[in-house]
């Protein structure tokens, strides 16, 4: 599985960027997929994720209520909206996958190349 990643830039806080990413890979299955960041200095951290299905979705805790993770419908296309930037969500953000076998967010699924994402005060 290859991923693209792409949408990161500089922007003020308060400002909103999107991540989008997709995951490339013959066949038409279906991936969850989700996003980490890792911020200078610091360990890799969780952002978000989605099941394959798009029913469930999950958040870190320093991001629930400003971004938003949504998936392209019946596609291996997620994106991140991500509102209300702050500082401290400066970071190159990850974007992964797992399957079966791999699981997302392991050192064993499937990452991206990361994309940086900064936020100035």
């Amino acid at each position: 599985v290859q991923l693209q990643a792409s949408g990161g830039g500089l922007v003020q806080a308060g400002g909103s960027l999107r991540l989008s990413c997709t995951a490339s890979r013959g066949g038409t299955a279906l991936y969850p997929m989700g996003w980490y960041r890792q911020a200078p200095g610091k360990e890799r951290e969780f952002v978000a994720a989605i099941a394959y299905d798009s029913d469930r979705t999950f958040y870190g805790d320093n991001v629930k209520g400003r971004f938003t993770i949504s998936r392209e419908y019946g596609k291996n296309t997620v994106n991140l909206q991500m509102n209300n930037l702050k500082p401290e969500d400066t970071a190159v953000y990850y974007c992964a996958a797992g399957d079966a076998e791999n699981g997302l967010g392991t050192a064993q699924g499937y990452w991206g190349q990361g994309t940086l994402v900064t936020v100035s005060s």
